[in-house]
C-alpha cells in the first residue's frame, strides 16, 4: 500500500496548455538562444534582453489554462487520504497553481517571483522587471532579477526534496526528458528507497531503464487514467 507520493513534472506536462518545450529540436527556448537567456552569464552581457524575455514569458502565462494532467494531480493530492502528495516541478510556469495543488516545490524558480541579489529577497511579483526596477524590500535600484535557476546555478530546496524522495512510496515522473540533473537522478534515490518508480511521458525518457515501467502517450490521458485507478483502487495502474 502506497503512503507518501512524490511526483516530478517538466516541460512535457505543460506542452499540451501551449508553453514551449525548453528542449526544443532547434536549440532555441522561445526563439532565443538559452545561452542567451538562461545563463547569468547571457544576463551580465544583456540585461535587458533577459529582462524582457521572461517579461513576455509570464505575461503570456495570463492566456495559459492547466490541462487534465495538472488537474488529475491536483485531484490526487486533495483526494489521497494515506499519506502526502507532493509536486516538485522543473517549470517555471504556474499551471499547478490555477489547476488547485497547493504542496509544491517550484525547484528552478518562478516567472511570478522576484529576486533582489542585494538583500536576498524573494518575493511575488506580477509586473514586469527592468534594470530600473527597485526592490520594495531594501529599496536598492537595479538588483531586481528574475527569481529563475539559470544553467550554472543551484535549484531550490534541494534539502527538502531529498527528504521528500527518501520517504516517498511512490514516485512518478511527468513529461521530463532525463537528462537534466539533478532532478534526473530523482528516480534513483526514490527506487533506493523502495518506491515504485512510473514515467509518464510520449515516448521513453534518456533515463527511462531506471523506472519500473512508463505509460506512454499524451500525459492528459495517462495520468488521468492512472490517478483515477490509483484513487479508486490504491493501486498502480500498469497499463493503460
Amino acid at each position: 500500500m502506497f503512503k507518501n507520493i512524490v511526483v516530478l513534472t517538466g516541460a512535457g506536462i505543460s506542452a499540451e496548455s501551449g508553453i514551449p518545450v525548453f528542449r526544443s529540436e532547434t536549440g532555441l527556448w522561445e526563439q532565443e538562444r538559452v545561452e542567451d537567456v538562461a545563463t547569468y552569464e547571457g544576463y551580465a552581457r544583456n540585461p535587458a534582453k533577459v529582462h524582457e524575455f521572461y517579461n513576455k514569458m509570464r505575461r503570456s502565462l495570463k492566456e495559459r489554462k492547466p490541462n487534465p494532467a495538472h488537474l488529475a494531480l491536483s485531484r490526487l493530492e486533495q483526494e489521497w487520504q494515506q499519506g502526502e502528495v507532493t509536486v516538485v516541478t522543473q517549470n517555471i510556469d504556474d499551471l499547478h497553481e490555477k489547476a488547485g495543488s497547493n504542496n509544491i516545490i517550484h525547484m528552478h524558480g518562478e516567472l511570478r517571483s522576484a529576486w533582489c541579489e542585494h538583500c536576498d529577497e524573494h518575493y511575488p511579483w506580477e509586473d514586469d522587471t527592468s534594470a530600473a526596477t527597485v526592490c520594495p524590500k531594501c529599496n536598492v535600484k537595479g538588483k531586481v532579477r528574475p527569481d529563475i535557476v539559470w544553467f550554472g546555478e543551484m535549484p531550490y530546496q534541494m534539502g527538502r526534496i531529498s527528504e521528500k524522495l527518501n520517504a516517498c512510496d511512490l514516485f512518478l515522473s511527468v513529461g521530463t526528458s532525463g537528462v537534466v540533473y539533478p532532478a534526473a537522478g530523482f528516480c534513483q534515490i526514490a527506487r533506493a528507497a523502495g518506491a515504485l518508480c512510473v514515467e509518464f511521458n510520449l515516448e521513453h525518457s534518456a533515463g527511462f531503464s531506471s523506472f519500473n515501467y512508463g505509460l506512454y502517450g499524451k500525459a492528459s490521458q495517462t495520468l488521468t487514467e492512472f490517478v483515477d485507478h490509483l484513487l479508486k483502487t490504491g493501486e498502480a495502474l500498469d497499463k493503460v
